[in-house]
């Protein structure tokens, strides 16, 4: 399986090899250390950057603690792969913060209406906020909705946030 795997990254998108990555682990055919083995010997392959993705995908903790955090993690495999990944729910100044990239000192905060519509979180939110920004941070606020429809848009604003070319689109 590992060099099925490794052999499809070479012609098929990415999309496409997630989809047998995914039914490979469903099967309980996937087996990381054999996929790693595979990448050992296969110096200058085009299949490595997609399968060494995976790799480190499948080998990450799922650190997040709601479904708007879920989606933002999806959100960052699908529109940040070429960044690395944010740290998620780590203190910061004495706040928990949603997502964070240190070197680049910038926080993403994940605002659902059902825990933050009511004024105590308004003004929370914002306190928080200013004392992030006071301490030399940068934050930025997202809402399901926009993860949702406005992701091209999220993502180019984060690759300038952090430094980086936005990279082109797959044709």
């Amino acid at each position: 399986m590992a060099r099925t795997l490794f052999d499809l990254a070479e012609v098929v998108i990415l999309k496409q090899l997630e989809s047998a990555w995914e039914e490979a682990d469903r099967l309980k055919l996937l087996r990381l250390t054999e996929i790693e083995a595979v990448c050992e010997r296969a110096y200058g392959r085009r299949a490595l950057r997609p399968i060494r993705h995976l790799l480190a995908e499948a080998r990450a903790p799922l650190t997040t603690r709601s479904p708007l955090e879920d989606r933002f993690a999806e959100f960052c495999r699908e529109h940040l792969a070429d960044l690395p990944a944010p740290l998620t729910n780590i203190s910061i100044l004495d706040h928990e913060v949603d997502a964070y990239w240190p070197g680049h000192r910038l926080v993403v905060e994940m605002d659902s209406w059902e825990f933050h519509s009511h004024r105590a979180a308004f003004e929370s939110d914002r306190a928080r906020d200013a004392a992030m920004q006071a301490g030399g941070y940068r934050v930025i606020r997202l809402t399901h909705r926009q993860l949702e429809t406005e992701a091209p848009r999220i993502s180019t604003q984060l690759h300038k946030l952090l430094g980086a070319e936005q990279p082109a689109s797959p044709a």
